[in-house]
């Protein structure tokens, strides 16, 4: 089964003025920063037919190539090495100076285009080329490539890890069905896992296996795919798109060089083949290829690579697919989830479409304290008979949130609230630091508030216009109950174990005086205690 569809079409990139770009070369790298906007491409071989340090950016708005001025020390010319982005950071590693294969590692700070090179530590990678690498969270991972021996070849099957903020390398000897030693394979990274696709091994034989490394546990497992399956290959590209792997072009033997797509669905393991309209690029292999998304929504970009005459290239091909993220997150919504994590999910879904706090008028955000969300005094806009309202939810500047809840009784110390978390209803009491006091004349209420308030989706709330008077001596620094304490209070409420009463005891117990206690949420079945 093929895809044929409209919505991916290949598209030749009409580079225009600037430094004229990179030019013809092949075994570079491209990644893409600034969330797509910028293309920075490094290293390489083709100009003078000899290796190059360059580092030639593209910007995907005005389409126009720089080569910008490069502080610091650049990494000595190469090919066949990695580049991998980590925040604005690029780090590659190894290559070939074309006498010998490299094993240093260098630091591009792409914000002020500043080359570093790291003082690392640790049990290192042997120096190799033609390996792969992929980052998760802080980690970098090195597998497979090509070394010397005096004048011989040696192919890699080993793992490494570098933590790119205390730059300490580690081997690792995973467990499991390891991928054997190759080179020129592929490297990508999903969630927490690393996926290796094909390759050539040591017998000269090409390869079409996929191996996943939960990145977790440490095991290695070969994937058992379906579908139309991916020809034997090595020299192709990998792009990662969501759960979606993108591979393109490569080598079988001297003279058979593909310049078709095939896509892996990383979860189902089926392969399909797919056929975009439109005239893609020719046969080839050692090309770059990197997402531009979410400047350019679900577009592929592919840079160079060399023919089957050994010519260096210079093109540059876009290949719109039609995906979005949004497509990502309508398949992580399927899955099966834990309670908990299905709690956090529906907590961020409703953040991505309530009002921000910048707009609520229930609260203010600190001038000088970022980190806190102070919202106005509850005693000051609660009426006396319209106790059973609900409170508007707000969100800090780190997007913690609060839950709705019900404010059913108000007292001396504090409040009674109801609420439901999960579809699972929920009581639980607030406590303050001093007892709160109720605004005189605040049945009086200013009806212009109130129909602003409804505008955005907030509460019917009646306010005196003195109540600013009143807030200072109401509760004083109301402290936000974050979500990852919703959900524990919430998952030990459905706990009959003593571990659960141990968290909530914990969750209601005293805090600081200057400090609204979390509620203890029990189940709607229970008595407060």
């Amino acid at each position: 089964m093929s895809i044929e569809s409209t919505a991916m079409r290949w598209e030749k990139v009409q580079q225009r003025g600037g430094s004229g770009g990179p030019g013809v070369r092949w075994g570079h790298t491209c990644n893409s920063v600034a969330g797509g906007k910028l293309l920075f491409v490094f290293g390489g071989y083709g100009k003078d037919q000899c290796q190059t340090n360059q580092v030639h950016v593209f910007n995907t708005a005005n389409m126009l190539w720089s080569e910008p001025l490069m502080k610091g020390t650049p990494p000595t010319p190469r090919d066949s090495h990695s580049c991998t982005t980590v925040g604005d950071n690029l780090f590659v590693f190894g290559g070939t100076d074309g006498r010998r294969p490299l094993n240093d590692l260098h630091m591009l700070d792409t914000s002020t285009n500043t080359w570093i090179l790291p003082s690392v530590r640790g049990d290192g990678p042997e120096a190799r080329e033609g390996h792969s690498a992929a980052i998760i969270g802080k980690r970098l991972f090195i597998f497979g490539g090509c070394g010397k021996s005096e004048n011989s070849e040696i192919y890699y099957d080993d793992l490494y890890i570098l933590n790119t903020e205390t730059f300490l390398w580690k081997r690792v000897i995973p467990s499991g069905t390891p991928p054997s030693k190759r080179v020129s394979h592929t490297c990508s990274s999903w969630k927490n896992k690393i996926i290796v696709i094909g390759g050539e091994d040591s017998s000269n034989f090409y390869l079409s296996d996929v191996h996943i490394l939960d990145a977790d546990t440490l095991v290695w497992c070969k994937l058992n795919t379906t579908g139309q399956l991916l020809p034997p290959r090595g020299g192709h590209t990998t792009i990662g798109f969501g759960k979606n792997l993108f591979v393109f072009g490569g080598f079988s033997d001297e003279q058979n060089l593909y310049d078709d797509v095939y896509m892996l669905d990383i979860e189902n393991g089926a392969w399909v083949k797919v056929i975009a309209i439109g005239e893609g690029p020719s046969g080839r292999f050692s090309m770059a290829g990197e997402t531009l998304d979410p400047e350019m929504g679900g577009v592929l970009v592919f840079i160079g690579g060399c023919n089957k005459n050994l010519e260096a290239l210079a093109d540059m091909y876009y290949l719109r697919t039609g995906f979005s993220r949004e497509d990502d997150r309508d398949e992580r919504r399927n899955e099966k989830l834990s309670m908990r994590k299905q709690l956090k999910l529906k907590c961020q879904e409703q953040h991505s479409i309530s009002p921000s706090y910048e707009q609520s008028p229930f609260g203010v955000q600190h001038e000088h304290d970022t980190t806190v969300y102070q919202p106005m005094p509850i005693s000051s806009y609660m009426p006396s008979g319209r106790q059973n309202l609900y409170l508007n939810e707000y969100q800090s500047p780190f997007g913690k949130r609060t839950f709705q809840a019900k404010v059913t009784k108000t007292f001396s110390d504090g409040y009674t609230i109801e609420t439901i978390i999960d579809g699972k209803p929920l009581r639980g009491v607030l406590f303050s630091n001093k007892p709160s006091s109720t605004s005189k004349g605040v049945d009086n209420f200013n009806r212009k508030m109130e129909e602003d308030a409804m505008k955005i989706g907030g509460p019917s709330v009646h306010a005196d216009q003195d109540a600013d008077k009143h807030q200072t001596n109401d509760v004083n620094d109301i402290r936000q109950v974050n979500t990852e304490a919703q959900i524990e209070i919430a998952a030990a409420s459905e706990m009959k174990t003593p571990e659960a009463e141990s968290l909530m005891l914990r969750e209601s117990g005293p805090r600081a005086p200057s400090q609204v206690n979390a509620p203890r949420l029990v189940d709607q079945n229970e008595d407060p205690k």
